[in-house]
C-alpha cells in the first residue's frame, strides 16, 4: 500500500504578484481575472559606495526592478492592464515599445491566451528585448519610423474592437507600476527624501508620485519625497520643454521625442519640489560599469540614468549643477534602476572587453592575475 503525498503548502505570498498584495489601491474587483507572473517585491539594495560619496550621513538606496519576471519595471503595470483587457474581453493586445514594453507585453498575453502585436521602430530595440518578444510568441512589427510614429499606430489599432493597448497611456499600467513606491516605503518604514529615476516616456516617475500620495493618504507615510528624473542629453524633451523629433542615445530605453506621460512626469516634478535634469550618453555607460564592479548590480544602460546623473551631483567639479542639493543631513536617496543589463549586452560587448589568453598551466594563470591587481 502507498500513501499519497500531498505538495507544500506554500504561503500564498509564493504566487501572488502585486494585485495580490496592493488589491486595495488597485483598479481590480473581484470580477478580475488575475494574470500575474508573480511580479514586484524586488529589493530595495544599500549601496555603501554611493552613500560615501554622497556624504552628510545620507543613504543611497537600489531599487532594482531588473529582477521583475522579465527583467524590467514595466511587469508591474502588465499585470494590471493584462488583468483589465482579459476582463473587458479583449482578444489582441497591442504596445508600441523601446524594447521591455514589448517582453512584458507578449510574456503577459502568453499568460493570458491572449495575441499579441507589437510594434517597434525599426533598428533601434536591444537584441536581447527582441529575442523576449519573439519567444513569449508575439507578432513582432518593425515600424520604419521612431518610439513616437508606433504610438500613433497602436493609438489607432486601439479602436478596432475586441484591442487593447498596454501601452503606458492605458491607466491600468501606472496603476499597477505605483506599487514599486509601495515596496519603497514599506521597505524604509517611510517615503525617501529623494527619488531618481530615469525618464523616457515618463511613465515611472508619474506612477511613483501617484503611490507615494496614496500611501501618505492611506497614513502609510508621514512624508513625500522630491521626484528628480533624468534624461539622455539626446533624448531630452521634457527638460528641453519641446518634442525631439528624432531622439538619440545608446540608452536605447529612454530614446524618446514625446512622452506620453510628458504631463504626468512635470506634475510629479512640480508638485513635489522636484527636477528634471539630463545627462550625456558618456556618463549613462560609466554609471553602468561603476554600478556593475563597484556595487555588483547589472542594469541596463537606461536604468543607470539615475545612478548617472547621482554620480553628477557628487563630484566636486560638476556639484554645481545638481538639481537637488542641498540635501538635508542623512537624507535618505532611492535611485531606481529599470531593467536588467542582460536586456542589452550587445553595448557592453562593443566596448572592446576581451578576455585574457593564457596557456593551460598555472604560472601563466598568476602571470595575468599579478598585472589586474
Amino acid at each position: 500500500m502507498t500513501t499519497a503525498v500531498c505538495p507544500p503548502a506554500f504561503p500564498s505570498t509564493v504566487t501572488g504578484g502585486v494585485i495580490h498584495r496592493f488589491r486595495d489601491f488597485l483598479p481590480v474587483t473581484a470580477a478580475t481575472p488575475v494574470i500575474s507572473l508573480s511580479e514586484g517585491s524586488t529589493p530595495l539594495i544599500h549601496s555603501p559606495k554611493l552613500s560615501g560619496l554622497l556624504g552628510a550621513d545620507c543613504q543611497v538606496y537600489l531599487k532594482f526592478e531588473g529582477l521583475n519576471p522579465t527583467g524590467s519595471f514595466k511587469d508591474r503595470g502588465m499585470t494590471v492592464a493584462m488583468s483589465k483587457a482579459v476582463e473587458a474581453g479583449a482578444k489582441l493586445v497591442v504596445c508600441a515599445s523601446t524594447g521591455n514594453t514589448s517582453a512584458s507585453a507578449a510574456a503577459y498575453a502568453a499568460r493570458a491566451g491572449l495575441v499579441c502585436a507589437v510594434l517597434l521602430p525599426r533598428g533601434k530595440i536591444a537584441p536581447g528585448k527582441l529575442a523576449q518578444a519573439y519567444i513569449y510568441g508575439a507578432t513582432v512589427i518593425e515600424v520604419d519610423g521612431n518610439f513616437d510614429d508606433c504610438l500613433r499606430l497602436v493609438r489607432e489599432l486601439a479602436q478596432e474592437p475586441g484591442t487593447a493597448i498596454v501601452n503606458s497611456i492605458n491607466p491600468n499600467r501606472i496603476a499597477g507600476q505605483k506599487t514599486a513606491a509601495f515596496e519603497v516605503v514599506d521597505a524604509l518604514g517611510d517615503a525617501p527624501d529623494l527619488h531618481l529615476l530615469p525618464v523616457g516616456n515618463a511613465g515611472n516617475i508619474t506612477a511613483y508620485w501617484l503611490g507615494y500620495q496614496e500611501y501618505k493618504r492611506a497614513g502609510r507615510a508621514r512624508k513625500l519625497p522630491k521626484m528628480t528624473g533624468f534624461q539622455a542629453a539626446g533624448a531630452a524633451p521634457i527638460y528641453y520643454n519641446q518634442v525631439v523629433p528624432h531622439p538619440e542615445t545608446a540608452a536605447s530605453a529612454i530614446r524618446i521625442g514625446n512622452p506620453a506621460s510628458w504631463l504626468g512626469a512635470t506634475g510629479a516634478i512640480r508638485d513635489s519640489g522636484g527636477a528634471i535634469d539630463i545627462v550625456s550618453d558618456e556618463q549613462i555607460l560609466h554609471a553602468q560599469r561603476w554600478l556593475a564592479a563597484e556595487e555588483g548590480v547589472f542594469v541596463e544602460p537606461a536604468s543607470a540614468a539615475s545612478v548617472a546623473g547621482l554620480l553628477r551631483c557628487c563630484s566636486p567639479e560638476r556639484c554645481d549643477r545638481c538639481p537637488f542639493r542641498p540635501l538635508p543631513l542623512g537624507a535618505t536617496v532611492v535611485c531606481t534602476v529599470t531593467g536588467h543589463g542582460l536586456k542589452d549586452v550587445a553595448t557592453i560587448l562593443s566596448a572592446g572587453f576581451q578576455p585574457h589568453p593564457a596557456a593551460a598551466d598555472k604560472a601563466a594563470v598568476l602571470k595575468i592575475l599579478e598585472k589586474c591587481r
